[in-house]
C-alpha cells in the first residue's frame, strides 16, 4: 500500500511535466517454488528502490516507476520464460529485475531479454556460468559469482580443520556450478571431497541420496541446495537417520524457515552467504525496517542495488531505452564520482541531472567488474541456540 501511495502522490505532483513518462520494471523472482520464503522480500527491496525514484520528482524530467511483479518459478524454464515474455510484451517494461534461480535466469535473458533488447540484473544468479554467456551487454547482477562462493566456502571449511566433506547439491546450473567450484578449491587445498551428488528438488524420501552419502562419509556435509525445497529434505533425512550431524549451508539453504524447521538439530552447522558489512549495511537495514521488511534477509540489499542501478543508469542516459542505458551500468556503478549510500537515490538523481559523476555504493558495496557483476563479500556465520550468529566478512 506504502508503494502504491508513493506513486500516486509522484504522478500527482508531476502531472503534465514534459517529456514525463511512466517507466515499468519488471520484478520477476521465484514467489513459488524452493526459494518462496525470501523472494517477498526481495522484491519488496528493489520496489523501495522504485518507490524512492519515484517519489523523488527528479527522474527523467518527472517520470514516475511503476514494478510489475511475475513469477518465475525458481525452476521452471518454460514458465519463467513465458511470465518474463509477457512482461516484455504486454506489459512493455524497459528492464527486468530478476531473476532469482540461474537457470531459469539464463532462460529469460536468452528467450527473452537478448531478443527484445531488454536490460536484465538479477540480484541472486551465482552460476559461474553466466559469466561467459552471450548477453550483448544486456545482462549484469549484483550477486558475485559462485566461483567466487567455492572458493570462500573451502577457505572457511579448511580453516576450522575439516579435511573430509561430502557434498550434495540440487540438479540444476546453480547447484551443480556451486559443487564444481567448492570442491575443486577444497582438493586445492588438501580436503577430500568423499562424494559429490545431485538431489532433485520436489521428492518426498531423500532416503536413497542420505544412505549414500552416509556411505561415503566425511567430517559434513555441504548442502547446496533450496532451504524450501530438496536442500531441507536432505537435512531432514540426515538428522533422521543419524547421517551426518553437522552441516555446511551456502546461500540457497539460508532462512530462518530452516531454523523453524530443525532448531537446536543444526547447533554446530554454519555457512555463508553473499552479504555487506559496515555503514551501509546498517543503514539499508534500517531503511528496511522504516518500510516494514527485514533488510538482513537474503539478497535483500542485493535487490535494492539492483533496481537503483537500473534507474540511474536510465538517468544518466538521459533515457529509459535500453539501448541507451545498458552503456551507463558501469558508469553508475563505479568510481569516480560521489559515493551514493542507500537512500540517497533523490540526491544521486539531481547530481546526475547536473552532468556530475556518481559511484553508486549502496547496500552492498556494489563494484560491477567485467562481465557486468559484483565483486561482492560473504558473511560468515555460525548456528548458535538455534539462531544464525556472524562471524565476520570475506
Amino acid at each position: 500500500m506504502k508503494r502504491i501511495l508513493l506513486a500516486t502522490v509522484a504522478s500527482a505532483a508531476l502531472a503534465g511535466t514534459a517529456g514525463a513518462e511512466d517507466v515499468k520494471l519488471g520484478v520477476i523472482f521465484g514467489f513459488t517454488g524452493p526459494l518462496e520464503s525470501i523472494t517477498p522480500t526481495m522484491a519488496e527491496s528493489a520496489e523501495l528502490a522504485m518507490s524512492e525514484v519515484a517519489a523523488s520528482g527528479a527522474f527523467l524530467g518527472g517520470s514516475t516507476v511503476t514494478p510489475v511483479r511475475a513469477d518465475s518459478t525458481c525452476v521452471d524454464a518454460t514458465a519463467a520464460t513465458a511470465a518474463a515474455e509477457r512482461l516484455v510484451s504486454a506489459e512493455g517494461v524497459k528492464a527486468i529485475i530478476g531473476a532469482d534461480c540461474s537457470g531459469v535466469t539464463s532462460a529469460i535473458l536468452q528467450n527473452v531479454s537478448r531478443p527484445n533488447g531488454i536490460v536484465q540484473i538479477s540480484p541472486s544468479s551465482t552460476s559461474p556460468g553466466l559469466s561467459q554467456v552471450e548477453d550483448d551487454g544486456l545482462f549484469f547482477r549484483t550477486a558475485p559469482s559462485d566461483a567466487r562462493q567455492g572458493q570462500v566456502m573451502a577457505d572457511i571449511i579448511s580453516e576450522r580443520g575439516i579435511t573430509s566433506a561430502a557434498v550434495t547439491y540440487t540438479n540444476n546450473d546453480y547447484g551443480n556450478g556451486l559443487a564444481n567450484s567448492f570442491a575443486e578449491a577444497f582438493r586445492a587445498k588438501g580436503g577430500e571431497v568423499t562424494m559429490q551428488a545431485a538431489h532433485d528438488d520436489g521428492k518426498a524420501d531423500y532416503s536413497a541420496e542420505i544412505a549414500a552419502l552416509s556411505s561415503a562419509g566425511g567430517e559434513i556435509l555441504v548442502v547446496a541446495g533450496y532451504v524450501d525445497q530438496g536442500g531441507r529434505g536432505i537435512v531432514q533425512g540426515a538428522l533422521d537417520t543419524g547421517a551426518f550431524d553437522t552441516f555446511f549451508f551456502p546461500d540457497g539453504m539460508y532462512g530462518d524457515t530452516l531454523l523453524n524447521a530443525f532448531g537446536s538439530d543444526l547447533e554446530g552447522s554454519f555457512g555463508d552467504l553473499p552479504a555487506a558489512e559496515g555503514d551501509n549495511a546498517a543503514l539499508f537495514q534500517q531503511i528496511a525496517s522504516d518500510a516494514g521488511f527485514d533488510g538482513t534477509s537474503s539478497y535483500a540489499g542485493e535487490s535494492y542495488d539492483a533496481a537503483a542501478l537500473v534507474l540511474l543508469a536510465m538517468q544518466a542516459a538521459g533515457s529509459s531505452d535500453p539501448a541507451q542505458f545498458k552503456d551507463r551500468m558501469f558508469d553508475v556503478a563505479n568510481a569516480p564520482g560521489e559515493q551514493i549510500h542507500p537512500g540517497e537515490l533523490d540526491k544521486a538523481l539531481r547530481l546526475l541531472s547536473e552532468g556530475q559523476d556518481i559511484d553508486y555504493v549502496g547496500a552492498t558495496g556494489v563494484e560491477l567488474i567485467e562481465p557486468g557483476e559484483s565483486q561482492g563479500t560473504f558473511r560468515e556465520y555460525n548456528i548458535v541456540d538455534g539462531a544464525y550468529e556472524t562471524i565476520g566478512f570475506r
